[in-house]
């Protein structure tokens, strides 16, 4: 009997461990999808534009509607959701995100197309915010920092792989193929998130203005906010456009091609879960930015070349620059944050997706009537200015050291 106990015991943990990976992969699935949902139309956007008779601001809005709930979504949705059932809510929405999938796949309407892609931006940053909640939920404490760290990696890999398959099953098969795909493969995570833990405390922000004005009148946290609006400005900027240039380049250029210009992206992985040592190495978070921010300025000039390899091979540099600075300021505001950490996060994503919004569509118009060379001198002025925000947090972190 006390054999058969034993063995019960040892059997209970890995069954117990087995079951969370398993509910784990789940949800880094389901990421991975939430992903490809957000980014896939943007390596085919000159196709849109081509079968639609579009003007290329209407093929780019396709990126900018998606993103610009994410805008205000960590600071507003904790007063909308608050009061729903967290498992049945996440389902639903995966579900909801899966059906709008097959209805893009199947309209002919350009207001329909946009429309579609609306709804399923306000449905992502709940998704989002649910899966994370459900990582912290079901991972042990000593875990949690690895499993984020995975699930950061899910989104990266999920990002590409998105613009990677759209646009080569575009090429073999038409761009609707790949959104029926999506669509049909969401409603299959809507059954297996069946598996996943009965309930969790979804942790929307829910905050008050004065805490929020609090927040914001600390400069190193708004200078930091800035620093990463203009910096994901100027980084959805060039992966947004990038398409046409290539396009305008050589007529011939494949879908499959274009997607696999973003595999740069990638790299972003590998920097987000070996930032503390990347952080070590050039001494402390505020010098860490300064050379994320030098090689992200040398990333761009790469672009000015008009070779697809050149240019495949800058996105590597310019990718690497980016998530060297996003890592580590997303990480400087939750350290620097004893009080009102949720907020601090909350706004850095707020300003982060405001910037990659506007970023989507608003340069287009020196693209559009002055050509590439001039939208990259525009851009790289508009990086090199973050020098400016990236010197007063140095500042900072050496008064602190004073002190």
């Amino acid at each position: 009997m006390t054999n058969i106990n034993n063995e019960e015991k040892r059997q209970k943990p890995l069954f117990f461990a087995s079951l969370k990976n398993f509910q784990l992969s789940i949800i880094y699935t389901c990421t991975i999808l939430t992903l490809c949902t957000l980014y896939a139309v943007q390596p085919i956007q000159p196709l849109f534009e081509q079968e639609f008779s579009l003007s290329r601001f209407e093929a780019v809005i396709f990126t900018t509607v998606i993103m610009l709930p994410l805008g205000f979504a960590p600071i507003f949705y904790g007063y909308i959701l608050e009061t729903l059932s967290s498992k049945r809510f996440v389902k639903n929405a995966v579900l909801l995100l899966g059906f709008l999938e097959l209805l893009f796949a199947m309209s002919n309407s350009y207001p329909l197309l946009l429309g579609l892609r609306a709804l399923q931006g306000l449905i992502i940053p709940a998704i989002l915010t649910s899966l994370m909640s459900y990582i912290a939920f079901i991972t042990p404490k000593d875990k949690v920092q690895q499993a984020m760290g995975y699930y950061i990696g899910a989104t990266i890999f999920g990002g590409f792989i998105g613009r990677l398959l759209s646009g080569t099953l575009s090429d073999l098969f038409g761009w609707r193929i790949f959104f029926v795909l999506l669509g049909i493969s969401l409603i299959v995570m809507f059954w297996l998130l069946g598996y996943v833990s009965e309930e969790v405390k979804v942790d929307f922000v829910k905050p008050k203005f004065s805490q929020v004005m609090r927040v914001l009148q600390q400069k190193v946290f708004l200078n930091i906010y800035l620093m990463m609006f203009t910096v994901f400005f100027v980084f959805q900027a060039i992966l947004n456009f990038i398409p046409f240039q290539l396009q305008t380049l050589s007529g011939e250029m494949s879908h499959g091609k274009v997607g696999l210009m973003y595999a740069g992206y990638i790299i972003g992985f590998v920097i987000s879960i070996r930032i503390l040592p990347i952080i070590r190495f050039w001494g402390g978070e505020a010098k860490t930015i300064m050379a994320g921010l030098f090689i992200y300025l040398v990333g761009i000039q790469v672009f000015y070349a008009n070779s697809y390899i050149v240019m495949f091979l800058g996105m590597f540099v310019f990718c690497a620059g980016f998530f060297i600075i996003h890592a580590t300021s997303s990480g400087f505001i939750s350290k620097m944050a004893h009080e009102n950490r949720a907020i601090s996060n909350g706004l850095y994503l707020s300003f982060y997706y405001a910037g990659g919004t506007f970023g989507t569509f608003a340069p287009g118009v020196f693209f559009q009537y002055l050509g590439w060379q001039t939208f990259l001198i525009v851009l790289t002025l508009l990086a090199f200015s973050t020098i400016i925000f990236a010197r007063q947090i140095q500042n900072f972190t050496k008064n602190s050291q004073h002190l």
